[in-house]
């Protein structure tokens, strides 16, 4: 056993020496997760490993880029990217290991892989679109319709921010006068806490919802690596399925993220946001214009059309009346005229007809009047044979009482003055 003793010093001294002459230890590619990137002239950070199925770290190691390196990388990589180097991405970097006896292990990243970020970046996003797919909800919000003239906007940014300034400096001078009413829901639009915080945002304009047209996410003079806090499943299903129509405005032309595929537009500053709310308020008032054009034209050659018309009629007004009295009676001639034909030509059958009932009528009424005078003639000859004055002819004769005939001898009484009546006279006679 050796009796060696070391210092703390000499013992993290050989340690050094064995890791730095170690060439397994140099310029090794190493794949990680990114961690609490700091830049001060040089990048510090923290490179770590997490467990798949618990998310929690089982390797974890301190590194830095130099100066002299980082300005170099970093251009590289945003270059590729699109994105600064910042925490939560996954990097593929090269690597020498470093012992230093008062600060311990640490290594030194010498070069970056953008494709591998750019490639863990897809990957993430397409996992998130592929996931809102097959929920069936990734075209909900860009298949809402916006109102002709939205008007009504929501806006969800930081307070105070330049790119919030300068949407509502945008949107309230326009060349059109167009009178917009906006309110500011208030967000963080970088960091860890942005997804949740946004949320709470659309939560409180969903409460509100009869009340917008339409909601603008904007994000203005932020560091192009903080758009990796919008590659969030939960932040891009609440876009997606948003009941008003979204426009977001969070990075540049270049820069692009998973809310970009599921909101209804997209554009590239907050700028541009104003620019096409007012343009699209713009082609609405360039409608009504040409309408209001086309009503004045169509209105106008009425009106000459009317002129002209009442020119004519106050032309022939002074002729007009004597013209209809004219052309009245001419037609009362005509219809007179007509009329004599038509009565004349309806009256000569039924004179016809009136002539032979005439003639029908008198020969009928001869007969009649002949049968009733050979009838009256038996009746008066059945009269004459059965008249009082025949029967006395023939030997009776008729005795009275006060002017009443006697029938009976019963009603003969004596003292009785009767009278008899015969064929030649009247005789009086008493009765004893």
């Amino acid at each position: 056993m050796t009796t060696d003793t070391l210092t703390l010093e000499q013992f993290t001294s050989r340690l050094s020496s064995l890791i730095s002459s170690e060439p397994s230890l140099r310029n090794v590619w190493v794949t990680a997760e990114t961690s609490d990137v700091r830049r001060n002239m040089h990048c510090y950070l923290e490179l770590i490993q997490k467990d798949p199925v618990t998310g929690d770290p089982v390797a974890r190691a301190r590194a830095t880029i130099w100066r002299s390196a980082f300005a170099r990388i970093e251009s590289d990589f945003m270059a590729a990217t699109g994105s600064r180097l910042a925490s939560g991405m996954k990097v593929r970097v090269l690597v020498s290991a470093n012992y230093h006896p008062a600060y311990g292990l640490s290594l030194n990243i010498t070069d970056i892989d953008p494709v591998y970020t750019m490639g863990d970046l897809l990957r993430l996003r397409m996992e998130i679109l592929s996931r809102l797919k097959d929920e069936g909800v990734v075209d909900l919000n860009r298949s809402l319709e916006w109102p002709d003239v939205p008007l009504r906007i929501a806006v969800i940014s930081a307070p105070g921010a330049a790119g919030y300034g300068d949407f509502i400096h945008q949107l309230y001078t326009n060349p059109r006068a167009l009178r917009f009413s906006t309110r500011l829901f208030p967000a963080t639009m970088q960091g860890q806490q942005a997804p949740p915080s946004i949320i709470g945002a659309l939560e409180a304009i969903a409460a509100e919802e009869e009340d917008w047209d339409g909601v603008v996410i904007i994000r203005g003079g932020g560091a192009t690596s903080d758009l990796a806090a919008f590659e969030n499943y939960d932040l891009a299903s609440n876009i997606a399925q948003f009941p008003l129509p979204v426009i977001i405005g969070i990075g540049h032309e270049r820069d692009v993220t998973v809310l970009d595929y599921v909101a209804n537009m997209r554009v590239k500053t907050p700028t541009a946001a104003a620019e096409w709310l007012i343009g699209r308020g713009t082609v609405a008032l360039e409608r009504l214009d040409m309408l209001a054009s086309d009503i004045h034209a169509t209105a106008s050659a009425m009106i000459a059309e009317s002129r002209e018309q009442l020119a004519y009629m106050s032309a022939r007004l002074p002729y007009l009346p004597q013209a209809a009295v004219d052309s009245a009676r001419k037609r009362l001639d005509r219809a007179m005229l007509a009329l004599s034909e038509t009565a004349r030509g309806r009256l000569r059958p039924e004179l016809s007809r009136l002539d032979m009932a005439a003639e029908r009528l008198s020969s009928v009424t001869s007969a009649i009047i002949e049968r009733r005078r050979h009838r009256l003639d038996s009746i008066g000859e059945l009269i004459e044979v059965l008249s009082p004055v025949a029967t006395l002819r023939r030997g009776y004769s008729i005795t009275r009482v006060d002017g009443h005939a006697v029938t009976s001898v019963s009603e003969l009484k004596p003292g009785m003055t009767i009278e008899t009546t015969l064929a030649d006279g009247t005789v009086s006679s008493n009765i004893l």
